[in-house]
């Protein structure tokens, strides 16, 4: 038997910031993972409905599973440039996407995790990887291994690290020497948010229709990164500027503020053109150009026109009349989407002028 305290250590040496095991059971709260299918609150994310059962149950995922390592890596940077960051021709991307695709950076840290348990163990080890690309309720496995707890935001918040974390599994048929963190199934009431509501009034969107409850069809994130078609009329003023992703709920918490801090593993930074690029220069960016600047990046996911598109609704939120010639620019652009979104901010910003 392998006990916690060693694997925790073999995490480490790769590069893990935390690391937690718990039993492989029905992951804590996994049957509010139905009612918010049924709530309509996945979007057009067909695929959460496709795997629920599974998602539920990290037993199910690995016949024979007995234990599930929950690791944890921080990606905070410092906050950009307030001159930068509040520029409205410029373009904010969340903090994730500063560099490097996680999961090119994650998995084979967890792969080696697995492959050092297999050469560690007398028997036969079998095991699954996964970082947010797989069958598993990340958060309520974080949090039953002891990782931390769900804020009101439903991100997970690490006493130590805050919630700018990334989170990744490993199931596997070991039992581990018992882990006092991981034997228990925490409740709601273990939030430690106290009377804290930061994270829901600072929402540009409303996209939380109570507490702990995340409305992904009114969310930035799933807006400018997961949706293919047009945003929304009535959502594009509260966008602001954002083109990728949204940090607005987790930039406000006061974990957040006092605990968040580099980890082991620094592969994000904060380049402007990266992380606050201009709008102007989106707008005019050709698909090869496009795949270039953001290659190796979750930017990518987005793909031009997605990109684009959002780039034309933050133009049109910036009140500027210098965004009035890459608009009509982009009027002549193959995609209908962009046309379709370049119009609109053309409209807002001509209205805005008289």
């Amino acid at each position: 038997m392998i006990r916690s305290d060693d694997i925790r250590k073999y995490a480490g040496e790769l590069g893990f910031d935390f690391l937690g095991v718990a039993p492989a059971r029905a992951a804590p709260h996994a049957e509010a993972l139905e009612r918010w299918l049924g709530a309509g609150f996945a979007a057009d994310m067909s695929w959460m409905g496709r795997d629920a059962e599974k998602r539920a149950d990290p037993s199910s995922v690995l016949a024979g599973a007995r234990s599930v390592i929950a690791v944890g890596l921080s990606y905070f940077v410092q906050e950009p440039p307030p001159e930068l960051w509040n520029d409205p021709l410029r373009g904010r991307i969340a903090r994730y996407a500063w560099g490097p695709d996680y999961h090119e950076v994650m998995l084979p840290m967890l792969r080696e995790l697995g492959n050092r348990l297999a050469a560690e163990s007398d028997a036969p080890v079998a095991w699954r990887a996964y970082v947010d690309t797989g069958p598993v309720l990340e958060r309520g496995v974080a949090e039953a291994a002891g990782l931390g707890f769900v804020g009101r935001n439903a991100m997970l918040i690490n006493q130590e690290f805050g919630s700018l974390i990334f989170l990744g599994e490993l199931i596997t048929h070991i039992e581990f020497e018992s882990d006092p963190a991981g034997n228990r199934q925490p409740a709601i009431e273990d939030s430690l948010c106290g009377r804290c509501r930061r994270c829901l009034d600072a929402c540009p969107t409303g996209a939380f229709p109570r507490e702990y409850v995340l409305d992904a069809n009114r969310c930035i994130s799933w807006l400018t990164i997961e949706n293919r078609g047009a945003i929304p009329e009535a959502l594009r003023p509260a966008m602001r500027n954002w083109v990728f992703g949204c940090d607005e709920c987790q930039t406000v918490c006061p974990w957040v503020k006092q605990h968040s801090k580099p980890g082991r593993t620094r592969f994000l930074e904060f380049d402007a053109a990266t992380c606050c690029p201009s709008l102007v220069e989106l707008m005019r960016l050709d698909e090869a150009a496009f795949r270039e600047r953001f290659a190796g990046t979750p930017v990518l996911r987005a793909k031009r026109r997605g990109l684009l598109r959002n780039a034309a609704v933050a133009l049109g939120n910036a009140g500027d009349p210098a965004a009035l010639p890459v608009l009509e620019e982009a009027m002549r652009d193959e995609e209908p989407l962009i046309r379709e979104h370049a119009e609109w901010a053309l409209k807002r910003l001509r209205g805005s002028a008289r």
